[in-house]
């Protein structure tokens, strides 16, 4: 597997004076060009200081990547074919997320007396495709792709639900709400170069969608980080979920962004399906000011 550095520049860097999420997204420091079997990569999750965890969404099978020696060193086979969206590492124990709502555990997974355990978590939406730990509240966190309906009280928020691992449950309200206007305003105020609609003529507005692709919570900060695949931006957010900033991502970089996992020191990973060429897995150092 080939790895190269990337050195070039981004045509849109927001002037304004937010705070450093503590990564140059227009330099990586590596990009990892993965094998053809992680074509459809959907997510991916910290194992230890020099592997990934990570998914495709076609089958239930575990890949574990090694970062240094750029090559799939093991792997894990459960069950039939499905749409496999999220995966998330809980010590021993690791989650994956289906797109109907559906969530695998998996405990010793790496050990042929492996216990597998299915839980319909019951979310209203289609398409749930983020899934991360919260380590601090004892909860996964689950994100929706799909969008509330024009019809319904919600159509200008974004959910995120919480899956109580002490319960394994699902919180009955979402724990996290965000609200797309706000999101705009943000954006606004901030100079942030972002979709905009509006007629001719008109004072055009913010059009963000959010939908979301993948969600991670940072080791050392403890921000919720948001990707909208879709839309090729990183929202970054504190855990009551106020907005912190909104990054634009490179398209020459990122062509599907699907994963997103920090390693414990923050360097941060976000992972790209392969659309019509080779799958990536983007390398960011963390640094703290």
């Amino acid at each position: 597997m080939d790895i190269f550095t990337f050195c070039g520049q981004t045509d849109y860097k927001n002037t304004n004076s937010l705070p450093s999420i503590g990564y140059n997204l227009s330099a990586p420091d590596r990009v990892y060009v993965l094998p053809k079997v992680l074509q459809e990569i959907s997510d991916i999750t910290e194992k230890d200081a020099a592997s990934i965890a990570c998914i495709q969404d076609e089958q239930e099978i575990i890949f574990i990547y090694d970062i240094n020696k750029n090559q799939i060193i093991k792997q894990f086979n459960f069950s039939d074919s499905g749409d496999y969206e999220g995966i998330a590492r809980v010590d021993r124990t690791i989650y994956i997320l289906r797109s109907d709502g559906v969530l695998t555990e998996i405990t010793n997974y790496e050990s042929s007396k492996f216990k597998r355990t299915t839980y319909s978590t019951g979310i209203p939406w289609k398409d749930n495709e983020g899934l991360c730990y919260d380590q601090k509240n004892n909860r996964l966190l689950i994100a929706p792709k799909e969008t509330p309906g024009k019809n319904t009280e919600n159509k200008e928020k974004r959910l995120i639900y919480g899956f109580n691992l002490s319960s394994k449950k699902l919180i009955n309200e979402p724990v996290f709400s965000f609200d797309l206007s706000e999101i705009g305003r943000f954006a606004l105020e901030n100079n942030i170069k972002v979709p905009m609609k509006g007629k001719k003529g008109h004072k055009k507005e913010p059009d963000i969608k959010l939908r979301i692709s993948a969600i991670g919570i940072h080791p050392i900060t403890g921000r919720l980080f948001v990707l909208s695949g879709i839309e090729e931006l990183l929202f970054v957010f504190d855990m009551n979920g106020n907005i912190e900033s909104i990054e634009r991502l490179n398209h020459n970089l990122f062509k599907q962004p699907e994963g997103i996992t920090f390693m414990k020191n923050g360097d941060m990973y976000i992972s790209n399906e392969g659309k019509k060429k080779s799958p990536t897995l983007v390398r960011f150092n963390y640094k703290s000011k």
